[in-house]
């Protein structure tokens, strides 16, 4: 038995639709810029190159109806709405026309960001992670198994601010849908499951500011909802 020198903190994990059960988190991977209009609007040529990846710690994902706190170092913090992707069934090199036997579910979720540091660290070529790593920057929704929901290849991705729509696509929209992303993944590392893959946000990403109220939804899949807390 190991023994530790303090208790092992909670793991990390997501709630799971329709059940008491929860699905433990063992990384997050987000996907950069994978719907073309949402890549013009951030100043990128949306062209097909290769997809790349970023990740936050898997205790940044936080539970729909979450109060979150307005973070630290940032003056610009920015909504991502997202699908995604849960790993049920661990792999490398994992074939794109096998990668759905991987999948173990779908969910809403918002990769939250520090979008100021985010563009001080591209500015001097610095790593991304006090952008997107930071404390509660990835709530998400319940999981839907995809036994019970299919995949999702098609259907709307809205986030509303206060009511007010403020990001609107369809997953159709996705530069590399979610066979390709993570077959990609799975050649660069393995992948197991409890991994998280957010696949990449629409257009209309914008500021959030203490008290605004946050409404993710995808069609076929479900929602996320928190607010923005003060400091």
């Amino acid at each position: 038995m190991t023994e530790f020198v303090f208790a092992p903190p909670a793991p990390a994990s997501v709630a799971v639709s329709g059940s008491g059960k929860r699905f433990p988190v063992r990384r997050v991977l987000c996907v950069g810029r994978n719907y073309a209009a949402h890549a013009r609007e951030m100043g990128n040529d949306p062209d097909r190159e290769p997809p790349f990846f970023f990740t936050k710690p898997a205790d940044s994902v936080c539970d729909s109806g979450s109060a979150i706190p307005y973070p630290p170092l940032t003056d610009n913090l920015h909504h991502e709405v997202e699908l995604v992707v849960a790993i049920g069934k661990g792999g490398s090199d994992i074939d794109s026309g096998a990668a759905l036997d991987h999948v173990w579910g779908y969910a809403t979720g918002v990769d939250l960001t520090r979008r100021d540091l985010q563009d001080q660290a591209k500015a001097n070529r610095h790593p991304w992670d006090w952008s997107k790593g930071f404390d509660h920057s990835a709530p998400c929704g319940p999981l839907v198994q995809m036994a019970h929901s299919g995949h999702p290849a098609r259907g709307f991705v809205r986030l509303s601010v206060n009511g007010e729509v403020r990001q609107d696509g369809d997953l159709g929209e996705l530069i590399w849908p979610v066979p390709d992303i993570v077959a990609f993944a799975s050649r660069s590392i393995e992948l197991k499951p409890g991994d998280l893959i957010f696949t990449g946000t629409p257009a209309g990403v914008g500021p959030l500011v203490p008290g605004d109220r946050v409404r993710g939804e995808i069609e076929h899949v479900g929602s996320v909802e928190f607010t923005i807390a003060g400091a």
